[in-house]
């Protein structure tokens, strides 16, 4: 049988900070670890244990590195050849410094897939008064930042601000103590002025207004918003209604779609002319019972085609 890709998930963050909770929640999902053999890679003993049960359930292996010259590309290839696994997590001790990920070359088939790095809530002040390089050097390349153990009057906005001016790029969220999880995004966080009569959303902001709608609909209902889009045509929209979207690459070059919201207005669906509208936000409740953005055109006037007409979905 021929081996696929063997994705690698890199956990990094201070002992203690949460490494082994996340890395026993990839473990038991098979969308990560493709059904077969999940190598874990250890480098430190934490609070939470990579316990015997949970391998046996989900048909992993342990391998302990307590030593940053087991950190090697010879031995990753001798773990290779000895397991074949379809999917690595490494729970890399960041007191071994991030610097040295890049002197190790993975084997053949093994390629990073993510980046993740966890913090404690109740230690991220001190340690980022009293240990920041050690603390940010790991955040400064994650892909996603993981904030746990967040009391109800911890000051997320702030703590937002500081990692998304290191990591303008990175997917940051913040566990509470209750086990829920949000975005942490305020409207001091936003890229517009959401105190503003008329919301200006400008056309590199489209993707960041239309994400933190997604989530947030409840933020923007009874506002008026202004942006350039097009109004497409939807299929069982009824007269009086079309789609205000723009064109999106949702996952690669050749998933190219139209993201937006539902439009109610009188304009005949042409996604070849933008045109800028200013609409009264309004939270609906779809048949599913979830809670979306629906937009009521108040004017609209033809504009320039944006620079890029792909949408960027920079994270806030």
């Amino acid at each position: 049988m021929i081996r696929r890709f063997v994705p690698v998930y890199l956990i990094t963050g201070f002992l203690e900070s949460g490494k082994t909770t996340l890395g026993l929640t990839i473990l038991g999902n098979e969308r990560f670890t493709n059904g077969g053999k999940t190598l874990i890679l250890c480098c430190e003993d934490g609070e939470a244990e990579w316990d015997d049960a949970a391998l046996k359930k989900n048909n992993g292996v342990l391998v302990m590195l307590e030593d940053p010259e087991e950190f090697t590309t010879h031995r990753f290839q001798e773990l290779e050849d000895q397991y074949k696994p379809s999917c690595v997590i490494l729970e890399y001790n960041s007191m071994w410094g991030i610097d040295r990920l890049d002197t190790v070359r993975l084997p053949r088939l093994w390629d990073w897939a993510q980046m993740v790095t966890t913090a404690d809530g109740t230690t991220f002040d001190n340690y980022m008064t009293n240990m920041r390089k050690l603390l940010t050097d790991p955040m400064k390349i994650a892909d996603m930042i993981c904030v746990n153990r967040c009391a109800p009057d911890f000051n997320k906005g702030s703590w937002r601000r500081q990692l998304r001016a290191m990591n303008s790029n990175a997917t940051i969220f913040f566990e509470n103590l209750d086990g829920t999880v949000d975005d942490g995004i305020t409207d001091e966080d936003l890229p517009y002025d959401m105190k503003a009569p008329v919301i200006a959303v400008s056309e590199d902001q489209f993707g960041i207004f239309y994400v933190d709608s997604m989530d947030h609909p409840e933020r923007y209902d009874g506002k008026k918003v202004r942006l350039v889009g097009q109004a497409w045509k939807r299929p069982g929209f009824p007269k009086g209604f079309y789609y205000f979207a723009r064109n999106a690459m949702t996952c690669c070059s050749n998933d190219i779609a139209p993201c937006g919201w539902v439009c109610k207005g009188d304009r005949t669906p042409d996604n070849k002319t933008y045109f800028t509208l200013t609409a009264l936000c309004k939270q609906v409740q779809g048949p599913d019972g979830q809670t979306a953005l629906m937009l009521n055109e108040l004017a609209a006037e033809k504009a320039k085609t944006p620079r890029e007409e792909l949408v960027s979905f920079v994270n806030l």
